[in-house]
């Protein structure tokens, strides 16, 4: 009997140090971080380190020219959880953003109590700060306040603007021929450095040419 509860206990001792080291094996493995890169997105949530970098496609005073004011106060809606944009509104848990556009940035909004960092900025609302600051707060501002982590969709962001814009502020917009210029001036030098290379190629064409004739 004695042989038999010692054979059962060892087998149940054995059993359960094997237990515990595919238990520490398996944390090894399988441990649980964050990956370096995100499956898919997550609404307001970035990467680690990841910052509002330049924008890719149309320049903002292009997109700002097609851009739809109804679609982005359905834009808007993500925002309207901490601020309001109505004539009079009350602050929130952000200012209200009536007539924001061409105001100092960080300035009146009824006495609202904004970031150091956002007062360091400085300057007004234009269609340029408003639309960095859409991007990404913490890169325009580092030490903000705002936890949103920004619009990534430039033609979101351009639709934001103009309805923001149409609530109190109805700024010109930017012209569209200066962005034109400047990419046409882009296409134009690089035009001319492909001149240059086939000029310089074209007395290497006419001394063969003589050598043909013999």
């Amino acid at each position: 009997m004695g042989d038999r509860f010692n054979t059962v206990a060892g087998w149940a001792l054995f059993a359960g140090i094997i237990a515990l080291g595919g238990g520490i094996v398996g944390s090894k493995m399988f441990h649980q971080e964050r990956p370096e890169e995100m499956g898919y997105a997550i609404q307001g949530v970035e990467a680690d380190g990841a910052g509002g970098g330049a924008d890719s496609g149309p320049p903002l005073p292009v997109l700002l020219a097609k851009a739809d004011v109804a679609a982005g106060e359905k834009v808007f809606g993500k925002c309207a959880a901490c601020h309001t944009i109505t004539q009079g509104g009350a602050n929130g848990i952000g200012p209200n953003l009536y007539a924001t556009l061409g105001e100092g940035i960080a300035e009146g909004k009824g006495g609202f109590a904004f970031s150091d960092a956002l007062k360091k900025v400085g300057g007004s609302w234009d269609f340029d700060k408003m639309n960095k600051w859409l991007t990404s707060p913490r890169d325009f501002a580092p030490g903000t306040k705002m936890t949103f982590a920004g619009l990534g969709n430039p033609v979101d962001r351009a639709n934001i603007l103009a309805y923001i814009n149409a609530q109190g502020s109805n700024l010109p917009l930017p012209k569209v021929e200066a962005a034109a210029a400047a990419a046409g001036g882009e296409g134009a030098n690089a035009a001319g450095a492909n001149g240059a290379a086939g000029n310089a190629a074209a007395p290497a064409a006419n001394a063969a040419a003589p050598a043909e004739k013999k």
